[in-house]
């Protein structure tokens, strides 16, 4: 009797040890580095933070001029987690990054766009021309993705490598006669009378942008986790619910007056929870957005966008923390 209460007493004083052992890890658990630049897509991280749903010991947000240094900090371990378009993944996966996705940011339905000079009104037009492209990124795919449909081989014009914050003074200054790229400078070309002659509703689906996450730091901490996305969907209710009030806390980053804030959306889908539950899938084998990497996978061997192909079956799916 008296030995049987001792060890009861032992085996509950070794739960609650390893109880608060656990508790204590997260507590102590440094805040989660996620690196982003400016894209609409991506606001809803910053939203949460200037409302006050993240607190600085949780969740440190860290600004980058594109995506291409985002993936070149994640590959360094200078980033817990950075958003990327699905495509950028793949490089991750490739590279060894040993990315996992857990959260659908967006899907572009027209958001990510080519730019033109007046003179060219076409995707036909672009033979022979300088295109500006950040080469590393989504941009890269959309380029090769437009030209696939429009016929033309990449040796049949120029390519000029820019990053995010190059876009607009390249074209303007007349060193590229096109640019691939996004909202806010879409918007701004589009008012210097310059022609938008692809987007990606052309191509539905295929840009996807994700939130990825170290897998070891998913194993180690995945309340922080859980607290990112609790607060990514919290922010997104502030925004449905209060768009004008969410405008004022979203215009100074994305520079533009609060006006303009809600035509940055246009052509953009910020799935909810349920779908991204849908998305993700919970048969994680079969989800949704395996399938949609795999025909990424496809195209972007064909197109010489991956040097080798992918093993998206291997590709790491987290959807418990939605």
């Amino acid at each position: 009797m008296f030995a049987s209460t001792a060890y009861v007493r032992l085996l509950f004083s070794m739960i609650i040890t390893l109880l608060l052992v656990a508790c204590n890890s997260q507590e102590n658990s440094p805040p989660m580095r996620i690196g982003t630049n400016i894209w609409a897509g991506y606001e809803p991280l910053y939203l949460a933070r200037s409302l006050h749903y993240f607190s600085e010991d949780k969740v440190r947000l860290v600004e980058n001029s594109s995506t291409s240094q985002s993936l070149r900090l994640y590959l360094n371990d200078h980033l817990d987690a950075a958003a990327l378009t699905l495509d950028e993944v793949l490089l991750l996966q490739q590279r060894g990054g040993k990315p996992c996705v857990v959260l659908v940011m967006d899907i572009s339905d027209g958001a990510d766009v080519i730019i033109a000079k007046p003179e060219i009104k076409s995707l036909a037009d672009l033979k022979g021309k300088r295109i500006g492209v950040e080469n590393t990124a989504v941009g890269a795919y959309t380029l090769a993705r437009a030209l696939q449909l429009a016929n033309i081989s990449l040796d049949e014009i120029q390519i000029v490598s820019l990053e995010v914050d190059e876009h607009a003074q390249s074209f303007l200054a007349d060193t590229v006669d096109a640019v691939v790229t996004f909202e806010p400078v879409r918007t701004q070309l589009l008012s210097t009378n310059a022609n938008q002659i692809f987007d990606s509703s052309q191509i539905p689906n295929e840009i996807v942008d994700v939130l990825v996450v170290h897998q070891d730091y998913v194993q180690k901490y995945p309340e922080q986790v859980k607290n990112v996305l609790d607060n990514w969907f919290k922010a997104l209710s502030f925004f449905a619910e209060n768009p004008a009030e969410a405008a004022t806390h979203m215009a100074p980053r994305m520079r533009l007056p609060a006006s303009e804030v809600s035509s940055m959306y246009e052509g953009l889908v910020l799935p909810t929870q349920m779908q991204n539950r849908q998305l993700l899938g919970i048969d994680q084998a079969n989800a949704p957005l395996r399938v949609t990497a795999e025909k990424l996978n496809q195209i972007m061997l064909k197109q010489k966008l991956l040097s080798r192909s992918v093993e998206v079956d291997n590709l790491c799916i987290y959807n418990q923390a939605l």
